[in-house]
């Protein structure tokens, strides 16, 4: 973010809640955590909000869309821009076996990329995987993890914490 374009908006945090099963282990599958602001995100015709996902799997070879500020090529350069990239879901049952991630890619995640072109890098944690379902844009992951040292590895896809398996204990702590 080297210029303010007038579109962004800032806003400060409030309080941060971390799933209560997280540890340092990713694969662990609960690599997730809510953020509440102090005041609301409004939609101001460049910062739309987007919305929970329904508890469903995505189909493979679902487009969706990862945003991030990682690093762009293998030097860790950081990007001055938002970056964006189309990845393909990759169902479990592929993502799953051991020519890809096996067991480190657990039923509570998704897998998207792997196409050894584009995917999420260093950086890139904690950002949305935005996907186009049931009529409005839905954050369906959350960038976990990917492969270590070099991004964009063919088989190694990037891996997000699935929402729609979380979306019990995101309605209890937002219920407050």
């Amino acid at each position: 973010m080297d210029e303010i374009e007038g579109s962004e908006q800032f806003l400060p945090v409030e309080r941060i809640i971390v799933h209560p099963g997280w540890n340092h282990d990713l694969g662990n599958g609960n690599d997730i955590a809510i953020m509440k602001l102090k005041q609301p995100i409004y939609d101001n015709g460049f910062v739309a909000i987007a919305e929970l996902p329904s508890d469903q799997m995505l189909p493979n070879d679902f487009t969706c869309y990862i945003t991030g500020w990682g690093y762009i090529d293998m030097w860790g350069t950081s990007p001055s821009i938002l970056q964006v990239a189309p990845l393909p879901v990759v169902e479990h049952s592929i993502c799953s076996t051991p020519e890809w991630w096996g067991s480190l890619a657990r039923n509570t995640m998704v897998c998207a990329g792997g196409d050894g072109v584009l995917s999420g890098c260093q950086g890139d944690s904690g950002g949305p995987l935005n996907c186009f379902t049931d009529g409005a844009w839905r954050v369906h992951g959350v960038v976990s993890y990917g492969p270590a040292g070099m991004c964009n590895q063919y088989k190694k896809p990037t891996v997000f914490t699935r929402v729609s398996s979380f979306l019990d204990w995101i309605y209890t702590v937002t219920s407050y």
